[in-house]
């Protein structure tokens, strides 16, 4: 009979302890306060940017292998009509700064080189626009959390003032608020910063390849050929 209660109340204890757990993961962002409406916007934010700016450099880092192949042979054979089409028909920056470059066939290499240069800075800039949003929310995020860190330790003391007395349950309100706030904009912060510069890392290399086929069609149409528009 000893054996029997010993199991019940354990079994008990286990169903309270499994309980408490359930609501503390569910009511646990709901203890940081006021804090966690900016933080879980800015969490939102952050993911959101971090996967539209990824789709949309991994989309201008993809090219043909055999794209710049082709337009070298088709300027090389004086079919300049056809490598437009060509590019038009590729919507990459590669392809839309190659298509600057051959409409400019005929003028000086200098403008040439500076009409493709041009192309090859706004398709970086159309990148990175609003990436430097991440950086923002990297900076602010942490701040935000220290702020509900501020807010929990006045709310403790404030407890503290009403009551008279330091008790456990005076304080756990204000200390829930405290750690919760710190840690999401910490984690906030740092998702935002590695997604930052991750995302500039690809963007370095979209803007290592223009550049590399800045040069390659600049060797190209210095080339004696027959290339004519």
């Amino acid at each position: 009979m000893t054996l029997l209660q010993i199991v019940d109340s354990s079994a008990v204890a286990k169903t309270v302890t499994n309980t408490q757990q359930t609501m503390s993961l569910l009511d646990l962002m709901m203890k940081g306060g006021w804090v966690m409406v900016p933080l879980g916007i800015l969490s939102v934010i952050t993911v959101y940017l971090m996967i539209d700016k990824y789709i949309t450099i991994s989309r201008a880092s993809k090219v043909d292998p055999g794209f710049m192949a082709n337009i070298k042979h088709m300027l090389l054979d004086g079919k300049t009509d056809a490598a437009l089409s060509l590019c038009r028909n590729s919507n990459t920056p590669i392809a839309r700064l190659l298509e600057k470059g051959i409409k400019r066939l005929g003028k000086p290499i200098k403008e040439i080189e500076s009409a493709v240069e041009n192309t090859g800075k706004l398709e970086i800039y159309k990148l990175e626009k609003n990436l430097s949003y991440l950086g923002i929310i990297a900076g602010i995020a942490p701040m935000f959390g220290f702020v509900g860190t501020i807010s929990g330790v006045i709310k403790i003391f404030y407890n503290i003032s009403l009551a008279d007395n330091i008790s456990i349950s005076l304080i756990a309100g204000g200390l829930y608020e405290k750690m919760i706030t710190s840690a999401t904009g910490l984690v906030v912060g740092i998702i935002a910063h590695i997604g930052f510069h991750y995302l500039n890392s690809m963007i370095d290399r979209v803007s290592f390849q223009l550049e590399s086929t800045t040069v390659e069609f600049i060797d190209l149409i210095q080339e004696p050929t027959n290339t004519k528009q």
